[in-house]
């Protein structure tokens, strides 16, 4: 298992330190770096710009919002990424969610599914550059039906670098798992749990059997954010994972329409995941905070003093997650190696 740092997305503004903890933990190392976009900082930019001072890492987007842009601006910034860093560059894509794709982008959320399968057949129809491109689609046609009647198909003036650039997708559900395994080259989970490896298992298995699949488990990539903190008392580490966790379940997303909530729920608290959103919901953030159990936050997570962690990896280790990705403080980053080994 591979260890990768998340550089995730700003809150007030860019960290001033990140340069020099991408420089130290490239020569501890990990391997890649992840950054992130929600409706703020974007995804593509600080990669270029950090990217270009740790040149053995290789640089990936976890994720970038397909709704933020089209398919070939998509495509453009890929293309142009891969080329300025030699390769490096690993394409994530998600859907995000309804409060996001339809608030903050104005864009319609409806067919996810058909949407991300459309949204990455034209990415690959342009980075192959055999012909300009034209799509017969539902959500992505291209020329665009109507307006001028002017539009032509194109081809990419530039060559791309990498025909085959990697193109990973964001998925929770067992249907967008299967779709990664279908379409894409890799998967990046959230909120996972090696109690779930048999589920997401079998999920992946009934992509990789598709006519048309691209890989087998043997030779695909799942990248997955792991969340690490380490104190003395298991309780007080949880303390510092319970907020994001009772955001996710509890306020990403409304009721029914939460796929946070979902993964929580299939892991056997689904009692517990109603509590929390409920609370949630209702303004008791503080409640919800509290009324998540140490148990599930050891299914999602690593947290207590070093020597419980260094026990729990192996059962992480097994699983079908090729690289780890972490995030955190210097001092937590520095740790986590020697802990893997």
């Amino acid at each position: 298992m591979r260890l990768g740092v998340s550089a995730g997305y700003w809150s007030a503004g860019p960290p001033g330190d990140m340069v020099d903890v991408l420089q130290e933990v490239e020569q501890l190392g990990y391997s890649s770096v992840w950054t992130a976009e929600a409706y703020g900082s974007d995804a593509l930019t600080p990669l270029a710009w950090w990217g270009s001072h740790v040149p053995s890492m290789t640089l990936g987007t976890a994720i970038v919002q397909m709704s933020a842009r089209t398919p070939a601006a998509t495509a453009m910034a890929a293309i142009t990424l891969d080329h300025l860093s030699g390769g490096r560059f690993v394409l994530g894509l998600g859907v995000s969610g309804p409060q996001v794709v339809e608030g903050w982008y104005g864009q319609p959320y409806a067919k996810p599914l058909a949407r991300t399968r459309e949204y990455v057949e034209i990415i690959r129809r342009i980075l192959a550059r055999d012909e300009p491109v034209t799509f017969d689609g539902d959500h992505y046609p291209l020329p665009y039906q109507g307006g001028t009647g002017l539009g032509k198909p194109l081809k990419a003036t530039v060559h791309p670098l990498r025909a085959d650039l990697p193109i990973y997708l964001g998925a929770e559900g067992p249907k967008n798992v299967a779709l990664a395994a279908e379409i894409a080259d890799g998967w990046f989970p959230f909120w996972f749990s090696p109690a779930s490896d048999r589920f997401y298992r079998d999920a992946l298995a009934e992509g990789f059997a598709r006519a048309g699949s691209r890989h087998t488990l043997d030779d695909f990539e799942v990248v997955c954010p792991v969340p690490i903190v380490i104190n003395p008392d298991p309780e007080q580490a949880a303390d510092v994972i319970r907020p994001m966790l009772a955001l996710y379940v509890g306020g990403m997303g409304a009721k029914g329409a939460n796929f946070h909530f979902d993964v929580i729920a299939r892991m056997g608290y689904e009692a517990e995941a109603h509590t929390i959103q409920d609370l949630y919901l209702d303004g008791r953030k503080a409640e919800a905070i509290a009324s998540i159990p140490l148990a599930m936050i050891e299914d999602v997570a690593l947290v207590g003093p070093p020597e419980k962690i260094r026990e729990e990896l192996p059962r992480w280790k097994e699983t079908v997650i090729t690289t780890m990705i972490v995030n955190g403080p210097i001092e937590l980053l520095r740790v986590v190696p020697d802990l893997m080994a």
